[in-house]
């Protein structure tokens, strides 16, 4: 008989239709990881943020989507694309199934794990579709699934692969992407061109207290650059989606934009720690930063597509699933600490979150 292999693919998740997005807000924001203070004062400022965004940003961005996210239907794509690349190449002796486990929408941790249980998986493989690792998302996953694996009595024998930021298919596909769109702008005629690498920004209170998401970010950049084999590439690291009066890593997007708008760039905006279409890509670089990108009066901006179903980023998280299926335990890619020692927040450092 043979074994089964099931793969956790963690994702955000995101409102299914209108009346959704206020409950899937309040879940964020209610998240420790997100907002580290008091349950009390955690509980009213998360209700003051959800039903503010809510009645504006985000209820207008999902609007322009039929308010509804796309990042369920995504993430399926991108499941079925993977199965299919494992199964063909397992063998007879492993059947492997994946399963989406949204942390701030269905499905959920409990839901995801009463399902692994009925197909009767002999053992877990969690893949997160976040490459770079952070507290605010792969830990934050880890922390609801190992809870939700506890209530239900299960201890199938379990191997979690924390972070790959330097994977070799998701930077191949990154590098073509952005290259595309790259050439296109200079078909186009236009000669001074700049890639902007976004990644969802954080506070900076929590980099400074260890987590290592920025310089993981940097990483992916400065490998997807390389790769594009473009001599003298003029790219750098900018960071969108900053919520709240804290201050966040930067520099922005926003300052970016404006940088180029006043040494006469074009940009290539490229969102390198997304790995498929929501909200963030289709209407927030897409609407609300071109919109922005030509008030500033950039004459040329592109933007260049998430990995999605590339060929190279699923054949990346296949090999990923093959090296780490007869491990336990937590893994970045390599079995190596990939980060530097002063990133406490390191998650092979720490172990997988008790439940």
């Amino acid at each position: 008989m043979s074994e089964k292999v099931a793969i956790i693919l963690f994702n955000l998740g995101g409102p299914d239709c209108k009346n959704s997005i206020r409950p899937f807000l309040l879940n964020f924001f209610m998240d420790k990881n997100i907002i580290a203070a008091p349950t009390p004062i955690r509980w009213f400022i998360a209700n003051m943020i959800a039903n503010r965004r809510t009645k504006n940003e985000a209820g207008e961005s999902y609007g322009e989507l039929g308010d509804k996210s796309p990042l369920l239907d995504n993430s399926i794509k991108q499941s079925k694309a993977l199965d299919k690349v494992l199964n063909k190449n397992a063998g007879d002796n492993v059947k492997y199934k994946s399963f989406i486990c949204m942390r701030y929408w269905h499905p959920m941790a409990p839901q995801v794990v009463r399902e692994v249980r009925d197909w009767g998986a002999d053992k877990i493989l969690i893949l997160p579709l976040y490459p770079q690792f952070s507290t605010t998302t792969t830990w934050s996953s880890l922390e609801q699934w190992n809870k939700a694996m506890f209530e239900a009595g299960m201890e199938t024998p379990t191997s979690t692969i924390c972070c790959y930021p330097n994977n070799e298919g998701f930077i191949s596909a990154s590098a073509q992407n952005v290259k595309q769109k790259y050439e296109q702008a200079l078909n186009d005629g236009h000669e001074n061109i700049r890639v902007l690498f976004s990644a969802h920004g954080l506070p900076e209170k929590i980099v400074k207290g260890g987590d290592p998401y920025q310089w993981q970010c940097e990483e992916t950049a400065s490998k997807i650059a390389e790769k594009m084999g473009i001599e003298n590439l003029d790219w750098q690291i900018c960071y969108q989606s900053r919520v709240g009066p804290l201050k966040w890593i930067g520099p922005s997007l926003d300052e970016a934009l404006d940088k180029a708008a006043m040494e006469k760039k074009s940009v290539v905006v490229f969102p390198h720690a997304f790995t498929q279409e929501h909200v963030e890509t289709l209407v927030e670089l897409d609407i609300e930063y071109r919109e922005e990108a030509e008030k500033m009066g950039i004459e040329g901006y592109y933007r260049a597509e998430t990995v999605a179903t590339h060929p190279d980023f699923i054949d990346g998280l296949a090999k990923l699933v093959f090296k780490h299926t007869p491990k336990n335990g937590v893994y970045a890619e390599g079995e190596d600490v990939l980060c530097p020692s002063h990133f406490s927040r390191c998650c092979m450092r720490c172990g997988s979150p008790k439940p």
